[in-house]
């Protein structure tokens, strides 16, 4: 899912950025879409993931104070980065009148009506939600690469699927 999201993330900024360059035919808006798209369903699976398989314990070395911020940190992953961007974007296609492939499958039906007096404003949303969450996510992977090396804890390795643990 991480990958994904990644992968959205930074194809969403080259179809933006360098649409001119890049994206001429909006082939790499369609496959922007596609991918984030599909996180919404894979954020149901998640969470009900979640609420049958608790978090793995983070290492008794960490203080409180610092287990309350992973805990808000990850909230806040959830919410903006997982569902608030997804939404926002469904958002902005909806008032701008155009189509979300999931996956390639199907068409999400629109949030809203069309309604071009909303664009700018749904695009800023977005744009600026985006911005937000790259840097939690940077965030989160940054606080993750210091476990690993600085506190030589195992708080990277709970992150992985349990196979990959081992």
């Amino acid at each position: 899912m991480a990958l994904i999201w990644i992968g959205a993330w930074c194809i969403g900024i080259l179809a933006t950025h360098w649409r001119d360059e890049l994206n001429l035919h909006h082939q790499l808006m369609f496959l922007h879409k596609a991918m984030a798209s599909t996180i919404l369903f894979l954020v149901v699976a998640r969470i009900a993931w979640r609420l049958t398989h608790p978090a793995p314990a983070l290492p008794d070395s960490i203080s409180p104070l610092m287990k309350r911020g992973a805990f808000l940190g990850h909230l806040l992953l959830y919410i903006v980065a997982l569902v608030g961007l997804a939404v926002s974007g469904w958002y902005w296609s909806s008032v701008a009148d155009k189509p979300i492939m999931v996956a390639g499958l199907f068409m999400l039906p629109p949030l809203v009506a069309a309604d071009q007096s909303l664009y700018d404003l749904a695009k800023w949303i977005h744009t600026y939600t985006g911005w937000f969450c790259g840097a939690l996510v940077g965030g989160h992977a940054l606080v993750a690469l210091k476990h690993h090396f600085m506190e030589k804890d195992n708080v990277l390795a709970g992150m992985l699927p349990e196979r990959s643990r081992r």
